[in-house]
C-alpha cells in the first residue's frame, strides 16, 4: 500500500456490524480504511475499541496480513463459540492478526488507564453489547 489512507471511525448499533464484534476494520475499493465502533455509550470506551482497531488494521496493512484472512477467523470463530467462552478472536493463537492483536490490546490497556477507565467495566460493557439480540 502507498501513500496515505483516509481513515473513517463510525460508531454504529451493535446490530449492525458485520458479524459479533465490537469492532471491526476493512478496507474499501479506494483503499479507505473503515473501521466500525459498536456504541458502548461511553466516549471513552469507544474511543479504546477504535484505537485498538487502528492500531491492528496498521500493523496489519504494514505486515501483509490480509483482512479477508482476519474476517474469516473471526467468523468462524463466532460460529464456533461455546457458549460462556468471552475469549478475543485474537487472542488465539492460530489467528492470522495474533501478534498485531495482542500489541493492540496492550495499547488499549494503557491508554485506559490515562482514560480513568475501569478495564473490568469496559470488559463488561463490551460483553453487554454482544448480549443484545439481534
Amino acid at each position: 500500500m502507498s501513500g496515505t489512507p483516509v481513515i473513517h471511525v463510525s460508531i454504529v448499533r451493535h446490530e449492525d456490524q458485520r458479524y459479533p464484534t465490537v469492532g471491526d476494520w476493512r478496507m474499501n475499493d479506494q483503499g479507505e480504511w473503515l473501521i466500525s465502533i459498536s456504541d458502548l455509550g461511553d466516549w471513552r470506551m469507544n474511543l479504546l475499541v477504535a484505537v485498538h482497531e487502528l492500531i491492528e488494521q496498521a500493523l496489519c496493512v504494514h505486515r501483509g496480513v490480509a483482512e479477508e484472512a482476519v474476517t474469516a477467523f473471526d467468523v468462524h470463530f463466532e460460529a464456533s463459540r461455546v457458549p460462556g467462552d468471552e475469549s478475543e478472536p485474537g487472542d488465539d493463537r492460530r489467528a492470522p492478526y495474533h501478534t498485531e492483536h495482542q500489541f493492540a490490546t496492550y495499547i488499549e490497556r494503557r491508554l485506559s488507564a490515562e482514560l480513568d477507565v475501569d478495564w473490568h467495566q469496559y470488559e463488561a460493557a463490551i460483553s453487554a453489547a454482544g448480549e443484545v439480540k439481534q
